[in-house]
């Protein structure tokens, strides 16, 4: 059996793939950073936080870790407009990602936050500080340079995982896939193509986190370690 491999539907299709492209960059760049704010506050609150707090926020990392993203997506989209509330599928493509990302966030920060030492925390009691200069700016800044590679493999897989998001007629760069394969008839092509470029995208955001801990981080900086 043999197979013809054709690209020449590339010619007027691209400026869609390239549509595609940008609204995953979007989707995944606004909820890292949201998802990132999301986290670090969670695991503040559930280092830091009383029994009820820390339960609370227990509750919600455990539910979103045991549940799968598709399914979260879904609850978002379908269930708040069953309330009357219509979001785009765009914003509930965030919605999701965010709530989804800082779930893991959390637990990542969380352990970067207990790594740090108690006679740090002792030495910035001695000096006067606030609690809440001390997570500021004894335990955070640390805590993140500790955990960065995590964080940035997380990202990474967000981004990846974005990918479902098509399932709900986010029109981002696997949903421009499906479509084009359908009009096509090139399945094979077109999933090569977006299998290659999800490559490229992957190496991209790594080259974009080593930037930020190279900026972020003098000590990693200085042993050639940003990430």
């Amino acid at each position: 059996m043999t197979y013809n491999f054709s690209f020449a539907f590339l010619a007027s299709r691209w400026p869609a793939l390239v549509e595609g492209v940008w609204l995953t960059v979007q989707l995944t760049a606004v909820s890292i950073t949201l998802g990132f704010l999301l986290g670090t506050l969670c695991a503040v609150l559930r280092v830091y936080g009383n029994g009820f707090v820390r339960r609370v926020v227990g509750s919600y990392v455990e539910i979103i870790r045991n549940t799968p993203l598709l399914v979260q997506m879904f609850i978002v989209y379908f269930g708040i407009a069953s309330m009357g509330v219509k979001l785009s599928a765009e914003v509930s493509a965030i919605i999701a990602l965010v709530i989804n990302a800082g779930a893991y966030t959390t637990e990542i920060m969380r352990a970067g936050i207990e790594s740090i030492s108690k006679t740090q925390l002792e030495a910035a009691e001695c000096l006067g500080l606030s609690r809440v200069n001390t997570i500021i700016h004894v335990v955070l800044l640390p805590a993140m340079e500790r955990v960065f590679p995590a964080l940035s493999s997380q990202f990474v897989l967000l981004m990846l995982a974005s990918s479902v998001t098509s399932q709900i007629s986010a029109e981002e760069l696997t949903a421009v896939a499906n479509v084009m394969q359908s009009d096509t008839y090139r399945s094979f092509e077109v999933y090569l193509i977006v299998a290659a470029i999800y490559i490229a995208l992957s190496f991209l955001y790594r080259f974009a986190f080593a930037l930020i801990g190279a900026v972020l981080f003098t000590r990693r900086r200085k042993l050639g370690t940003a990430l």
